[in-house]
């Protein structure tokens, strides 16, 4: 995805894994209707993770509830900016595997398939491993 005719699909994969990320924190935060909200509040949300997170104790739990929101804030935004862009993309891998992975565990190896997190991680590994970020505030620091 270094040369021109694939600096688009590069961006497109850049903002749908970003704008994706984002709808999730928005729907915890309560951003989105009834009919379209998956917790709806954090509190679900905190309620969700100890669910996935069943074997750590409870205020471990509700940190890395917390600790995923803030997550799913920076990392998003940098890879919709391109700003360390091959940071941001790893960091989105690893953090969307450790949820596919808690997923499987606690709810079955078909949860994470209906919600793509496998797809997500993968995608998001397939962009760190690009030499090269178009469009973004990488290439227009680059010296």
């Amino acid at each position: 995805m270094t040369d021109t005719k694939n600096q688009f699909p590069q961006l497109f994969l850049r903002l749908a894994l970003g704008l994706t990320m984002l709808s999730a924190v928005a729907d915890r935060f309560g951003w989105w209707s009834k009919e379209n909200s998956a917790w709806g509040n954090m509190s679900s949300f905190e309620d969700y993770t100890r669910q996935l997170t069943f074997f750590l104790p409870a205020s471990l739990s509700t940190f890395s509830a917390y600790a995923a929101t803030f997550l799913e804030i920076l990392l998003p935004v940098m890879l919709i900016l391109g700003f360390k862009t091959k940071i941001a993309a790893y960091g989105t891998s690893i953090l969307l595997l450790i949820f596919a992975l808690s997923m499987s565990v606690a709810l079955g190896v078909k949860a994470p398939l209906n919600y793509s997190v496998w797809v997500g991680s993968a995608a998001s590994l397939l962009l760190a491993v690009q030499q090269h970020y178009s469009l973004s505030i990488d290439q227009l620091t680059k010296k």
